[in-house]
């Protein structure tokens, strides 16, 4: 990803240089943006004017070298490593609880730092320290590590910095994203019986293939002495000949697949496409639809309550929905509710959302308790999905089991009709 050096203004006029490791100029600008900055230069790492540098340093705004050189700004937005949500969790917990004590909160920073053993999250830590130090709000300090910390984060903290309940939102940040880790988790133990049985399946298949089916054929030449094969038997063979014959190729054929599937899902159709699929594709479909709904709603109820702007939670949440057909809704939802219309119009005509949603949203509009309205439906949904996980989980392993036996047994039937023909032969001729 690029790197973009900036030099901007903030409120009161200071001036201010750094880096941000963003995809173009035009999000490097943004970004300044929701830091509070007004941007004057902003250009390509390698792009900077070699009259800024003196000594491998970047010049301060009064000419002399300043701290940092052109390395280390480079590695300041996202030090060339990611952050695991778990680890990512545990830190926003921590840092709530210190905070909530009455712990300063740069004192709480360089506390959580010197106990960090992740090595990319130490080292972001040192740096928000120093940012906060230096007088940046401990907001502007997170949107210098995009990689790390998305919008919905950096936008609910900015929020309880404006309302002065940090320690609130940080907790309220802390539970979303454990239940958030919490559903996918189950989804992912859901998906991985399935995954299993398919691999194992897989590989029996291969080994048949590849090595017992062919020792079957030479023995069908010795005791048939030329006559014709079973159909199915012929079948089963030539599978075996094709995979044995052309292995490579198979594999080579098998990796293009994966490759070209890979290459359509990053096309705007491609990606709409599937994300529709995976809303109605059957047993699998109502749970990633479960979980599409109760993120939308988990998401925006922590956003609006949190004291984020309404037009600005819904854009947060279109970037942040995981799906393009839930994300197209909340579109729909922004406009409505910029032209001074209501959230449960687009919901209900977007064809997503069931009808029990569109009525709890409704009420909440009504009664003004939208995000406690809607944080009972990801509640209600996160529990939706777990029992739709566990009777998946009940219903795919006997579906698995039967699948593997007449994947096996297919086979294995293949090989001994031959020898039923020759027994049934040899029983007509004694007779």
């Amino acid at each position: 990803m690029p790197n973009f050096n900036y030099i901007a203004l903030d409120s009161k006029g200071k001036e201010s240089k750094g880096s941000l490791d963003v995809a173009s100029q035009n999000e490097a600008i943004g970004r300044l943006k929701e830091m509070g900055l007004f941007p004057t230069q902003v250009a390509e790492a390698e792009k900077v004017d070699p009259k800024e540098k003196k000594g491998g340093r970047l010049l301060s705004p009064g000419g002399k070298k300043g701290a940092l050189n052109l390395k280390i700004n480079l590695k300041i937005p996202g030090f060339g490593g990611r952050v695991k949500t778990k680890v990512l969790t545990t830190f926003t917990r921590q840092l709530a609880t210190l905070v909530d004590a009455g712990l300063p909160l740069l004192r709480g920073l360089k506390v959580l730092q010197k106990q960090e053993r992740h090595a990319t999250l130490k080292e972001i830590l040192g740096e928000l320290a120093l940012a906060v130090e230096s007088g940046s709000t401990f907001s502007e300090g997170l949107a210098q590590h995009p990689k790390v910390f998305n919008r919905l984060f950096i936008n609910m903290v900015r929020a309880g910095e404006l309302g002065g309940v940090l320690e609130v939102v940080l907790n309220r940040l802390a539970e979303f994203m454990e239940k958030a880790e919490k559903i996918k988790g189950k989804v992912i133990a859901a998906m991985f019986y399935p995954v299993a049985v398919m691999v194992v399946a897989v590989a029996i298949m291969g080994v048949l293939m590849v090595f017992v089916v062919p020792k079957f054929e030479e023995i069908f030449k010795d005791m048939l002495n030329g006559k014709p094969l079973p159909a199915f038997t012929e079948f089963v063979l030539d599978i075996s000949k094709a995979v044995k014959d052309h292995f490579f190729l198979t594999i080579g054929g098998v990796v293009a697949v994966v490759i070209l599937f890979k290459l359509f899902l990053m096309t705007r159709l491609g990606r709409r496409l599937f994300d529709k699929l995976k809303l109605v594709v059957p047993v699998f479909g109502p749970i990633f639809s479960k979980v599409a709904i109760s993120r939308f709603a988990r998401t925006l109820g922590t956003l609006v309550s949190s004291g984020v702007p309404i037009l600005q939670a819904l854009t947060i949440v279109k970037e942040t929905a995981g799906n393009v057909v839930i994300s197209n809704a909340v579109v729909a939802v922004h406009e409505s509710v910029k032209e001074g219309e209501t959230i449960t119009a687009p919901l209900e005509a977007s064809n997503v959302f069931p009808a029990m949603v569109i009525s709890m949203v409704d009420v909440g509009e009504q009664t003004g308790a939208l995000p406690e309205m809607l944080l009972k439906i990801a509640d209600n949904y996160d529990e939706e999905v777990d029992n739709a996980v566990t009777a998946m989980t009940s219903l795919l392993e006997p579906i698995m089991i039967v699948f593997l036996a007449v994947v096996v047994g297919s086979i294995v039937i293949a090989m001994f009709l031959p020898l039923i023909d020759l027994m049934q032969n040899l029983g007509t001729d004694a007779n």
